[in-house]
């Protein structure tokens, strides 16, 4: 098990944006610039060249995710809901800049405010939609996550519940993670409220999930946990060892 945590840690722009709950703007500029492991999706949410975030396009067709998550739901949150963060992510950057250049500071703590939530949104649904996959094709933990879930947890299925406890008890909107500490290098569960709120700095998020309304309530209405259960049926966990192996060196 040591050997685990004793391998050299990769080291790279995707692996260092990612030590964080929400990567923010500066991080997501780096993953693109040079994405690795199970951070190249973040390759996609920046253009360098226009110099702004862009909404990535999804990894499978909107219905990929049925019956757990339908078709209407998955289009709405990702061309409306994502897009908008993207949109007001880049305006509240332009805002900053021409308070640079004129030196006018007084609207900062709306813009700090605006940059890190949206900031958090654009990063956290780039990873969530990517750590989803078609039922069955997903895979299982096995190898070294394997033996991390084990070792963490105790088991897949005590992690599972874990999680799930955490993300029903959000407080209204936010997010239920599984991410890497980095300084013990070990998986920890958290709770994310809003995009950017109890975040825990030095937490790599390696699993997402998304349990603000919009995600689930076209399908679910109020039964967040009915949602929760489901959502475990299409969760990649290929994805999950490839984002943790980046941090952990696996």
């Amino acid at each position: 098990m040591d050997s685990i945590l004793n391998r050299r840690e990769m080291i790279g722009a995707a692996g260092a944006a990612a030590v964080g709950l929400a990567l923010g703007p500066t991080g997501l500029a780096q993953a693109a610039e040079g994405a690795s492991g199970g951070y190249d999706a973040l390759a996609g949410a920046y253009d360098a060249k226009a110099g702004e975030y862009v909404l990535p396009p999804l990894p499978y067709a909107y219905d990929a995710l049925e019956p757990s998550i339908d078709a209407q739901t998955m289009q709405i949150h990702h061309d409306k809901h994502h897009a908008g963060y993207v949109k007001k992510l880049n305006a509240a950057l332009a805002k900053l800049a021409e308070a640079r250049k004129s030196g006018d500071f007084a609207a900062i703590q709306a813009l700090s405010r605006a940059v890190s939530f949206n900031g958090g949104g654009h990063t956290l649904h780039t990873l969530f939609w990517t750590n989803m996959a078609p039922k069955g094709k997903g895979g299982e933990p096995e190898g070294a996550l394997l033996e991390m879930i084990n070792r963490d947890f105790g088991s897949v299925d005590a992690m599972k519940a874990q999680f799930s406890a955490a993300a029903g008890a959000v407080e209204g909107s936010g997010w239920g993670i599984c991410g890497l500490e980095m300084a013990a290098k070990k998986l920890i569960i958290i709770q994310g409220e809003n995009q950017q709120k109890l975040t825990t700095w030095g937490v790599a998020p390696v699993l997402v999930l998304d349990v603000w309304e919009h995600a689930y309530y076209l399908k679910y209405q109020n039964r967040r946990a009915d949602y929760v259960k489901a959502w475990w049926d299409v969760v990649n966990w290929k994805e999950v060892a490839k984002r943790v192996g980046a941090h952990a060196g696996m």
